[in-house]
C-alpha cells in the first residue's frame, strides 16, 4: 500500500480547503500517478486520500466501495465529484502544470474517447505492481 509516509502528500485534514483526490492506495500504478500530480501541485490544492482509508467513506458515504475502486474521484473544494477521465479533464484545469493538456482533454465530443480510455487503463493497473 502506499502510506502517507512513503509518498509524502497532504491528507485532507492538512489542506481543509483543497480538492481531495481519492485514489487506490494499494495500486502502484495510482500512487506514482499521485506522488506525480502532488510534485506539479505548487499551489497546494490538491490533497490526497487512498480509497483504503477509512475516511474515505466516512467523508464521502456516497461514494461506494465499488465506484471508488473502479474510478479516482476527485472531490473539490465546492463538494462536486468527479471521476475517472472527467477527474482527469478537471485537474488538467485546475494545475498550471497540466494546463498544455487542457486543448486535447477539452475537444468537443471526446469525452466518450477519453472515456473509453481511462477504463482500458484502469481495469489493467494491478498489471504494474509488483508482487509482495
Amino acid at each position: 500500500m502506499c502510506r502517507k509516509e512513503s509518498c509524502n502528500v497532504p491528507a485532507p485534514d492538512e489542506r481543509p480547503r483543497a480538492d481531495v483526490v481519492i485514489y487506490d492506495g494499494r495500486c502502484r500504478l495510482c500512487c506514482t500517478a499521485v506522488r506525480w500530480l502532488h510534485r506539479r501541485d505548487r499551489r497546494d490544492r490538491l490533497t490526497f486520500l487512498p480509497l483504503q482509508d477509512p475516511r474515505a467513506t466516512e467523508r464521502y458515504p456516497d461514494l461506494s466501495l465499488e465506484e471508488l475502486e473502479k474510478h479516482v474521484y476527485v472531490v473539490d473544494r465546492h463538494g462536486r465529484r468527479h471521476k475517472g477521465a472527467g477527474a482527469v479533464r478537471y485537474l488538467s484545469r485546475r494545475l498550471p502544470a497540466l494546463w498544455i493538456f487542457c486543448p486535447l482533454l477539452h475537444l468537443p465530443g471526446s469525452m466518450p474517447v477519453w472515456r473509453w480510455l481511462y477504463s482500458q487503463i484502469s481495469r489493467r493497473r494491478h498489471m504494474f505492481d509488483r508482487s509482495e
